[in-house]
């Protein structure tokens, strides 16, 4: 049996992500780390594992349908939904006019009054079109609500964006004032 593109970006990602201390991984304070040291680790795993390389780590991220991670010469970070502890630095950017967000109708109650709010990651996810967002809602509920953000009132306030590739945009949190259910 040979390793899935879809097992080693789930593996990767958990290893830059969220436990980068199991995999014997240094972060540093943009989320970069280094290749090799990924790889070895990777390995250390056994099986399919061990025949894991720079190349397959591009296929994987060449066939993936979002890009969740990338590379620069010998380093490799995920590009966003990390829970690490301390926050992985971004460069602001202006968002989108609409920006947009799925969730489960019992967490809309609570977004109306407190906001969009990151939870167990560094950053509330948002999507640019309201099919990727409703596609990530449904991972909470079957039925999600579908929520659009005024991107550039909440910039305008003061909110920071941060992209985090073409689909899917960050900010640390959106006021209620800027978010409504889209019809």
């Amino acid at each position: 049996m040979m390793l899935s593109d879809v097992d080693l970006s789930r593996a990767v990602s958990h290893a830059l992500r969220h436990e980068p201390w199991l995999y014997e991984l240094e972060l540093d304070e943009e989320g970069w780390s280094s290749v090799d040291q990924l790889l070895m680790s990777l390995r250390e795993r056994g099986g399919d594992w061990e025949v894991v390389d720079r190349d397959a780590l591009k296929r994987m991220i060449a066939a993936g349908t979002k890009r969740r991670h990338e590379f620069d010469g010998d380093r490799i970070r995920a590009m966003y939904g990390h829970s690490v502890p301390g926050r992985i630095q971004l460069s602001p950017a202006t968002p989108p006019a609409r920006l947009f967000h799925g969730t489960a109708p019992e967490t809309w109650e609570m977004i109306q009054v407190g906001g969009l709010l990151p939870m167990q990651r560094q950053f509330v996810h948002l999507s640019v079109d309201p099919g990727t967002a409703l596609m990530v809602g449904r991972r909470k509920s079957a039925s999600p609500v579908l929520l659009r953000i005024d991107g550039a009132g909440a910039a305008a306030a003061g909110t920071r964006f941060y992209e985090g590739n073409e689909l899917v945009w960050l900010a640390g949190s959106v006021p209620a004032r800027f978010i409504d259910v889209a019809e």
